[in-house]
Formats: C-alpha cells, sequence, structure tokens
C-alpha cells in the first residue's frame, strides 16, 4: 500500500500575493498613522527596532508560559533596562518609547508609566514649584533613579468616587506636621500599582482634617520604604494577589498607622494650610485630579496601538488561512476566510475604527500637552484671567477624554474578542497573544475612572451645554456644534447617497443633539434627577465620541496629498461611520435622523465598502509597521507562515521528547486500577450476598 503526500497549504504565497497587490505607499500611510510627521515615524521605526535587538526588551511567545513569578522577575529587568535608555533619551523620545512598550510589554510600561506618569503627574499638577523640583529632579524621579513613586488614590472601599476617600491626613498645629492614618479596613489603599514591592514613595489622596473640619480630599506625599527599602513606621503594605492579567505588576495594599509627615509634604500648588491651620483650597476641585488625565489620554493612543495589533493577526490569519468552498485566487484549494462576506464584515469595520482613532490619539496627545502647559503658565503669572480660561480648557479636556477613554477602551475590548473568535479554535491559543491581549487590556475600562462613570460624567456635560443653548448661550469649539441644536427638530438628516462624509458627520452631531434634548426634558419631568437618565448619559458619551472620532478622521484626511492614500483613508472613514451607525441605528431610527430605507441603504453601502477595502488588506496592516517580536503572535507574523511557524514554537515550549508528564503516576493509577469487586474484597458479590441472606445451599 503506497502513500500520497501532498505540499499541504500554503499561506505564505497567499500573503505574499496579495501584499503585491497593494496600490499606495506604505511608508506615506505609516506617516499618516504617526501624527502626519515623517520623523515621528522614523523614531517609532528605530524605536521598534531597538527593542527587537535589545536581548532583555525583546519578547516572544515564550512569554505566554512564564508564572506570575517569573513575569514579574523579568519585568523588573526591564524596567532597568528602560532606565538606562531614560538616560540617553530626550524626554519626547523616550515618552514615545514607554508608549510603544505600553504595546510590546504593557506590564512594564505599567510600571514605568506609575511611576513617570501618576505619580510625577501628580506631584507636577499640585505641587509648587520647589516641591516639583525637590521631588521629581532633586529626588531622581524623573530618571528611575533615588526614588520610585506610586499613586495612592483608590481604595478597598471607593474607586470612582474620589470625594468619598476616608484615608486621613490630621494637621498637627503644634508639630507642623500632617498624621496619616487609615481609619479602617474600608479606607485602605488597594490596587496601588507599584506597591507591593517596588515602590518608595507614594502620592496619597487623603481627607485633610484640620481643626476637627474636614477639607476635602487633597494630595500628600508619603514615604513607604527607606534607602534599605524596609517599610517605615507605621507603614503596613501586601500584594492584592492573582489578578485577570498583568501579573507583572505588583499591585498591593496599603494601611497608614499614625504616619507622621512634614507639613511641606502636601502639595500645595493650589490647596494650602498655613502655619497657623487657616486652609486655602483650589479654584476648581479637579485640579486635583489632573494627574488622571495624562493617563486617560494615553489609553487613548494605546487604544489605537492595541487595536493595531490584534486587528493585523487576525487580518492576516484570515487572509492566510482557507476553509471551506473553493478558492477565487487561482492558487488552489479552499476559499480564503476574509472572502466570506461575514468575515469581512466581522473584521473591516475594526480595521477602520483602529486607522479612526489613530487620528485621535495624536490629536489628543497635543490638546493635553497645550492645556497642561497654559494652565501652568497662568499659574506662573497670576493672570487670573488666563488661569480662569485655562480652567475651562481644562473642564473641557475632562469631558473629551473622558468620553473617548471609555469608548475607545470599550471598543477595542470588543475588537480583540472579535478578533480572537475570528480565528477559530487557534485564537484560543495563549501563542496566538489573544488571551493575555485581553485580560491585559480589559482593565483599561476601569482604571482612572470607570467607562460608566467617565461616560455618565461626559453625557452630563453635553447635556448641560444643550442647556446652554435653549437659554441662549454658545459653547465652546469642541461642542460649538451643539449650538445649531432645535428643541423638537425632527427632520430627517440622512437621506440619499449614503457615503458622503461632511454629511455623516453631521449626523452624528444631530443625534448627540437630539438624544441630550430628550434627556434634558426626561430631567426636567423627574425633578433634575440626573440618575434617571443615566442610561441616556452613556449614550450620549459614545454617540459624541464616534462624532469626535470621525471629525477628526476627516479633517486629518483633507490634508493628506497622496490620491492614492486619500483614496483608503476615505474608504475606511466611510466604513467606519456607516458601520457605526449601524451598530447604533435604534437611535438613529429613535430620533429620525434617518428613516428605515435610509438605514438599509447604509447596511448595504457597509457590505459594499468591505469588498472595496478587503483586496488592500495586507498592505493596510503593514502600513502600522508594527514588527513580529511586537504582535507577538503564532498566527500574525508578517510572512504569513501560519502553520509553520505555530508549530514550530508549540513544539519548542513543549518539547515533545518529554512523554510522561509530573503527573503521569495518578493517571497511570487510574488507568491500572483494580476492578471494584477486589477493591471491595469481593463483599459485594452475588455469592456473597446469598450467602448472607441465608439463600446458600
Amino acid at each position: 500500500m503506497s502513500v500520497t503526500y501532498s505540499n499541504g497549504p500554503d499561506p505564505a504565497s497567499t500573503i505574499a500575493k496579495e501584499r503585491a497587490q497593494t496600490n499606495f505607499d506604505l511608508d506615506v500611510m505609516n506617516q499618516f498613522l504617526e501624527g502626519g510627521s515623517a520623523e515621528q515615524a522614523a523614531i517609532v521605526k528605530s524605536i521598534y527596532l531597538q527593542f527587537e535587538r535589545d536581548p532583555i526588551l525583546s519578547t516572544s511567545t515564550a512569554v505566554y508560559d512564564l508564572t506570575k513569578e517569573q513575569k514579574r522577575e523579568l519585568t523588573a529587568r526591564k524596567i532597568a533596562r528602560m532606565a538606562q535608555y531614560l538616560e540617553n533619551d530626550t524626554p519626547a523620545v523616550f515618552s514615545k518609547r514607554l508608549h510603544l512598550m505600553n504595546t510590546v510589554d504593557p506590564q512594564v510600561g505599567t510600571r514605568i508609566a506609575i511611576n513617570l506618569g501618576l505619580f510625577l503627574n501628580c506631584v507636577r499638577g499640585n505641587g509648587t514649584d520647589e516641591q516639583f523640583n525637590f521631588w521629581i529632579h532633586t529626588k531622581g524621579t524623573s530618571q528611575l533613579k533615588g526614588i520610585y513613586g506610586c499613586f495612592g488614590m483608590t481604595e478597598l472601599a471607593h474607586g470612582s468616587n474620589v470625594a468619598g476617600l476616608e484615608t486621613t491626613a490630621t494637621f498637627d498645629v503644634e508639630t507642623d506636621e500632617f498624621v496619616i492614618n487609615t481609619p479602617h479596613v474600608g479606607a485602605t489603599k488597594w490596587w496601588i500599582g507599584g506597591a507591593a514591592h517596588s515602590s518608595s514613595h507614594c502620592a496619597v489622596y487623603a481627607r485633610l482634617i484640620v481643626k476637627g473640619v474636614d477639607h476635602g480630599v487633597k494630595t500628600f506625599v508619603v514615604a513607604l520604604r527607606d534607602a534599605n527599602h524596609e517599610l517605615m513606621p507605621g507603614v503596613s503594605v501586601g500584594d492584592i494577589g492573582a489578578k485577570m492579567g498583568r501579573d507583572g505588576i505588583d499591585n498591593g495594599w496599603i494601611q497608614f498607622n499614625n504616619v507622621r509627615i512634614p507639613h511641606a509634604y502636601m502639595l500645595s500648588k493650589y490647596d494650602k494650610v498655613a502655619r497657623d491651620g487657616t486652609v486655602s483650597n483650589a479654584p476648581l476641585a479637579q485640579l486635583a485630579y489632573s494627574a488622571l488625565l495624562d493617563g486617560r489620554v494615553t489609553m487613548i493612543y494605546d487604544s489605537f496601538r492595541f487595536g493595531s495589533r490584534f486587528v493585523t493577526i487576525a487580518l492576516r490569519y484570515a487572509v492566510a488561512r482557507r476553509q471551506f468552498g473553493t478558492n477565487s485566487d487561482g492558487l488552489g484549494g479552499e476559499e480564503q476566510l476574509l472572502n466570506y462576506p461575514l468575515h469581512q464584515n466581522r473584521l473591516l469595520p475594526y480595521l477602520a475604527s483602529v486607522y479612526a482613532m489613530s487620528a485621535t490619539g495624536d490629536k489628543m496627545n497635543h490638546y493635553l500637552e497645550d492645556v497642561i502647559n497654559n494652565l501652568e503658565a497662568s499659574v506662573k503669572t497670576a493672570d487670573m484671567r488666563k488661569i480662569g480660561a485655562s480652567i475651562e480648557d481644562m473642564k473641557n479636556l475632562f469631558v473629551i477624554s473622558a468620553s473617548l477613554k471609555s469608548t475607545c477602551t470599550w471598543l477595542v475590548s470588543s475588537l480583540i474578542d472579535e478578533c480572537r473568535q475570528a480565528c477559530g479554535g487557534h485564537g484560543y491559543s495563549a501563542y496566538s497573544g489573544f488571551g493575555q491581549g485581553y485580560t491585559d487590556w480589559v482593565v483599561q475600562c476601569t482604571w482612572e475612572g470607570d467607562n460608566n462613570v467617565l461616560a455618565m460624567s461626559a453625557g452630563k456635560t453635553i447635556v448641560q451645554n444643550v442647556q446652554k443653548v435653549l437659554k441662549g448661550k454658545k459653547n465652546p469649539s469642541e461642542f460649538a456644534f451643539l449650538n445649531s441644536y432645535k428643541a423638537g427638530e425632527t427632520s430627517e438628516v440622512l437621506k440619499g447617497p449614503v457615503g458622503n462624509l461632511s454629511t455623516l458627520l453631521v449626523t452624528f452631531q444631530t443625534l448627540v443633539g437630539r438624544l441630550s434634548g430628550h434627556a434634558n426634558e426626561i430631567l426636567g419631568q423627574n425633578g433634575g434627577s440626573w440618575e434617571v437618565i443615566s442610561v441616556h448619559q452613556v449614550n450620549i458619551s459614545k454617540i459624541f465620541a464616534h462624532t469626535y472620532i470621525l471629525s477628526t478622521f476627516t479633517k486629518r484626511i483633507a490634508e493628506v496629498s497622496d490620491p492614492a492614500v486619500k483614496t483608503q483613508l476615505t474608504q475606511l472613514a466611510q466604513l467606519y461611520a456607516l458601520s457605526t451607525l449601524s451598530q447604533y441605528s435604534s437611535l438613529f431610527l429613535q430620533y429620525n435622523v434617518l428613516s428605515a430605507t435610509t438605514l438599509a441603504e447604509v447596511q448595504a453601502e457597509v457590505g459594499v465598502l468591505n469588498t472595496r477595502v478587503r483586496p488592500q488588506v495586507v498592505g493596510l496592516t503593514d502600513a502600522f509597521q508594527m514588527p513580529d517580536f511586537a504582535i507577538n503572535s503564532a498566527l500574525g507574523s508578517k510572512a504569513g507562515n501560519i502553520y509553520e511557524t505555530y508549530f514550530g514554537l508549540v513544539k519548542n515550549q513543549n518539547d515533545p521528547s518529554v512523554t510522561k508528564a509530573p503527573y503521569s503516576a495518578a493517571l497511570e493509577k487510574m488507568l491500572n486500577r483494580q476492578d471494584l469487586n477486589v477493591r471491595e474484597r469481593n463483599e459485594r458479590t452475588e455469592q456473597v450476598l446469598r450467602i448472607l441472606g441465608g439463600d446458600d445451599e
């Protein structure tokens, strides 16, 4: 009997063939994704190459087999290595390096960002120039040297309700000190990244108590460990234990028992306590939370990076993988997954969303930088008019970043899981990257502002902006589109051809206005109870975020001069807008922004756009220019040789020469166990039972 062998599937040839069909300049497209800057694109490529060639910072699928302890040891080594780059990088380059590390290894990125982001920005936002220079520069925080800070806001019993935090800082007028205490277990600082083992100092959010009066939550720098890394007297810490993901981060709990700190350790840019106990408060309470803005804006940018990583895996797999049917590409065998309309509809709108988020992430980074710099400049000059204007800008940034952070992180959570499912059973393998990617990502929906709470907050402000319009007032530029809102307006906006981006933008803007107007009516009917319209607030925030993303994306596309690149981007913008509209179709229909007939046209056009985008998918994912080590997936390599790659790393990580497992003895004992009658000493056989019953003759 003879056995016939075939060559088997050749996914690499399929990928190569489609890559050759790319009809636009990858470098020009990549520059668009990197903020429209050739210089920034070059920096990103250089950093990725440094990561890949660095024996410590490079990563591989081997990380998916590590234990928590191994991950923490590796993370510590990587942090030490990143500190060496910090000594040579400019602040702008290291900021970009840290952003990219958040994608390559979010455990490392987060551990560093807690110190250089949350701790540093808390001191920057709330401390005087002298305090900032001392804690950040003199003590070495900015260089990951000397001290290592963490961010002590969240407590066991309070997270989103920052104003309800219960750790206390009582001013002792006689000694000119603050006494920090954890009054009960619910006030234990919890989820504090770096607290368990790493941090020497903590930016503690605590209630200021002066002469028995509670003045609300303020910020203080408290030493957790001494120069020998031993706990300071009165400080108790511990590890909070197993988490869903990010095991490389040593999240911990902290309790304080009569910990005394000098008066000068209270951060006093805005909130001050005089020597005699006189208290003066900040002009805006939220200024104390400004440290969170950097994190929220970073998460918008991270949404683009993470989204591009995982949509690349799923799309490359969908191009390379063949299943069922008969192929239409001339290479023989079954049909490519991505040629099925359903598969296109599952993945291509996510690709469009990732492209759209790239522009918004870049814009928000610049927006944050401008707002913070303007605020600091106005405070230094004590110009009250400029301070007032800066505070208004800060308020707007709080709203916009809250809306975008919640919407973008939710979107990418859905993206990762849908991409995993789109890769079938292989997507469930840890080596696909989806498992750790998902558990690493979804915390973004919770930390630095729970998404639903942030969305409600943003939605509330947008409703209040509509209230301004109804009173004849105007809104600032980012909300200026609401100024045209008219109560009772119900005419359809989107009619006829549905692909015009300007009309689509007005369609989204109209829905934001009508949703907000209706919510305001319900609010009035219920005695001003905001809780009654909380669901509306979340929907308003989501639609506003998509409106903002679409507006930013289309403005950036208008600046593109390369015709081929512009064509691809325009199609992606149309696909993003129409697929998002379809997702929220019930709201568009409810508020008569379009008709059922037009909705049918929208859904049909999504299918048409999927087929237009489909031929350029390999090029569009290549344009992210994310190297294989950063994608870190058996299914998403650039070459597309998914089966050889997957099988090879499985054998490498799981030695096939080991044919008996450590638990083999237990398994063998089960298989080779004696029959039940023998184990029961033959005491229950029919013969024995007859004897015992007196029936045996």
